[in-house]
C-alpha cells in the first residue's frame, strides 16, 4: 500500500478508528462515560474525516485499486455527508437519554453509516456497489429500531427491513444482468463494452432490462415513487434524529450511486433512462407535495417533502446535457444538471437537519409532534418558531436562503435543454409545497399555544441550529463559493 493510496483512504480509516475507540471507551468505564464524551469523539471522527476528504479537492481523478473514484463528485458528497452526520449526532446528545441506555453503540453505528456513505459515493465497481449500499441499508435498519421499547421504532424498522430486502435483491439482479451482459464489473469498462459494435441485440436488451431493475433498487434508496412506502412510517417510528438522517445524509449517497452508475456505466442508454426518470421525477414531487398537504404529524409531513425534494433533485440528472448517447463536456454549462444536484444535496442537508433541530427540541420539552402542537411556538420560543420559519423559506426555495439557489439551479438545468414540461410541472409543484411550509408558519405566528410554558434550548442543540441557519443565509446570500465548488465537482463525468 503506498503513501497516496493512505492519503486517498485516509477518511475512511479515521472513521474506523473513531468508532473503535468509541467503543472502547465505553466499555472499559461500563457505560458510564458521560454522552457528550462519547458524542465528543463521534464529532471529533466524522469532521476529520471531512477535513481529510477536503483536502483531496482539485485533484485529477483518479482510483483506488480500480474500485473507489477519487475525483470531484465523490469529495464533495463525501465532506458534505460527513459534517451531516456531525450534525446528526449534535442532535443526538439531548434526545438519546431520554430514549435510551444504550448510547455508546449509537455514536458507533453513526460513524459506521458516515463510513458507508464515505465508501458508497466513490464507488466506481458494481460489486463495490452493492456492498457499500447494502452496508449503509444495514446500519440503517439498526439505527431505525434503536429505541427497543418504542413499539413503534421497532415497527418501522421491520418494515424498513422488507422493503428494502426487496430493493436490494431487485438491484442486485439487475447488477448481475449487466455483468452478463458487458463481463466486467468497472463501470468505465461497462460503459466501453456497451458502446462497442460487438455486442448482440439480445445483450442490448439485456442491459436495458438491467437499467429498469436498477432504477428500483436506487429509486428505493431516494424514495422515489412508487418505491416510497417505506419511508412515512420509518420516519415517524426512527428516533428524530435518524429521520433527519434517512432524509439528507442517507438519501445523498443513494443519488451519488445512481448518478455515478448512469452517467459514467449507462450513457450508451441515456435516452432510455432520461425518459424514464422525468417521468418519476414529475409522479415522485407531484405525490409527495399533495400527500404533504394532509399531514398532522410533523414527521410524516417531512417524510412526504422528502419524497417531493427527491423528484426535484432528479430533475438535475434527468436535465444533463448530451447528444446522441454522448456527454457533453459538463465545464462549458453553467446548468450542467450534476451541479445542481450537489448544490441541492448541500442546501438541502443543512436546511432539514434545520428543521429536525427545532423539531427535536419541541418533542424533547413536549414529547409531542403533532402540527397542532407548534400551536403558538412563537410565543413559546421566538428563536425556535424564527429559525423553523427561515428552514421553511429555504425548503420552498424563497430567496436569498439556500434553498433559492437548488431550486434555480435544477430549475435553470430542465430550461437550458428546453425541457418545459419538467420546468413547469417543478414549478407547480413548488407553488403546492409552499401551501404546507407556510401552514406550519401559521400555527407558529397565528395562533394561540395550547400551553404556556417557554421552550429552552440546550447549548450542543443551539449549535447545530446556529450551524445549519448560519450556512442557509449566508451562502444564500454569496453563493458563488458554493457554485465553483459544485460546478468543478460536476466535471468529474467527463473527464475521465
Amino acid at each position: 500500500m503506498t503513501v497516496d493510496t493512505l492519503r486517498f483512504l485516509l477518511p475512511e480509516i479515521i472513521l474506523i478508528l473513531a468508532a473503535i475507540i468509541v467503543v472502547v471507551v465505553d466499555l472499559v468505564n461500563g457505560r458510564r462515560t458521560n454522552d457528550r464524551t462519547l458524542a465528543a469523539i463521534a464529532v471529533a471522527g466524522l469532521l476529520a474525516a471531512a477535513l481529510a476528504a477536503f483536502t483531496l479537492t482539485g485533484l485529477d481523478p483518479t482510483s483506488v485499486t480500480g474500485t473507489v473514484a477519487i475525483d470531484g463528485f465523490a469529495v464533495f458528497l463525501k465532506v458534505v455527508a460527513l459534517v451531516g452526520v456531525a450534525l446528526v449526532v449534535l442532535l443526538s446528545v439531548e434526545y438519546l437519554p431520554k430514549h435510551s441506555d444504550n448510547r455508546g453503540e449509537y455514536y458507533a453505528f453513526l460513524l459506521a453509516v458516515g463510513l458507508a456513505i464515505s465508501v458508497a459515493v466513490g464507488a466506481n465497481d458494481l460489486i463495490l456497489i452493492y456492498i457499500a449500499l447494502e452496508f449503509l441499508s444495514i446500519t440503517s435498519y439498526i439505527l431505525v429500531g434503536y429505541l427497543r421499547n418504542d413499539a413503534k421504532s421497532s415497527e418501522a424498522s421491520v418494515k424498513y427491513f422488507i422493503y428494502g430486502s426487496v430493493a436490494s435483491g431487485v438491484l442486485l439482479y439487475g447488477l448481475s444482468l449487466l455483468f452478463g451482459a458487458t463481463g466486467s464489473t468497472n463501470l468505465l469498462a461497462v460503459f466501453e463494452a456497451l458502446s462497442g459494435q460487438g455486442l448482440s441485440e439480445g445483450m442490448r436488451w439485456l442491459s436495458f432490462t438491467s437499467v429498469a431493475l436498477l432504477i428500483v433498487g436506487f429509486g428505493f434508496k431516494i424514495s422515489l415513487v412508487p418505491f416510497h412506502q417505506w419511508a412515512p412510517d420509518t420516519y415517524e417510528g426512527a428516533p428524530t434524529p435518524i429521520t433527519g438522517f434517512l432524509s439528507t445524509a442517507s438519501k445523498a449517497a443513494g443519488f451519488a450511486l445512481l448518478v455515478r452508475t448512469f452517467v459514467v456505466g449507462l450513457t450508451v442508454f441515456a435516452i432510455d433512462w432520461i425518459t424514464l426518470l422525468a417521468g418519476l421525477s414529475m409522479v415522485t414531487m407531484t405525490f409527495g407535495n399533495l400527500v404533504a398537504l394532509r399531514q398532522t404529524n410533523m414527521k410524516r409531513l417531512f417524510a412526504y417533502s422528502s419524497i417531493a425534494q427527491a423528484g426535484y433533485i432528479l430533475m438535475g440528472l434527468v436535465a444533463i446535457p448530451q447528444v446522441k448517447f454522448g456527454l457533453m463536456p459538463f465545464s462549458e454549462f453553467t446548468f450542467n444538471g450534476i451541479n445542481g444536484i450537489l448544490i441541492y444535496l448541500f442546501s438541502y442537508l443543512f436546511t432539514n437537519l434545520g428543521v429536525f433541530a427545532v423539531v427535536i427540541a419541541v418533542e424533547n420539552r413536549t414529547g409531542k409532534v403533532e402540527l397542532k402542537d407548534y400551536a403558538g411556538l412563537f410565543y413559546r420560543s421566538p428563536w425556535l418558531a424564527s429559525l423553523l420559519l427561515l428552514f421553511l423559506l429555504s425548503l420552498t426555495g424563497i430567496p436569498p436562503t439556500l434553498g433559492f439557489w437548488a431550486k434555480y439551479f435544477v430549475f435553470g438545468a430542465a430550461i437550458h435543454v428546453k425541457f418545459y414540461a419538467l420546468a413547469f410541472v417543478g414549478l407547480i409543484n413548488a407553488a403546492i409545497a409552499a401551501g404546507y411550509y407556510l401552514n406550519i408558519a401559521r400555527y407558529m405566528f397565528m395562533m394561540d399555544p395550547q400551553e404556556k410554558e417557554k421552550i429552552s434550548i440546550s447549548p450542543i442543540l443551539g449549535v447545530a441550529l446556529a450551524v445549519c441557519a448560519l450556512v442557509v443565509v449566508v451562502i444564500g446570500i454569496q453563493p458563488r463559493w458554493l457554485i465553483e465548488w459544485a460546478s468543478e465537482s460536476a466535471t468529474f463525468l467527463t473527464s475521465m
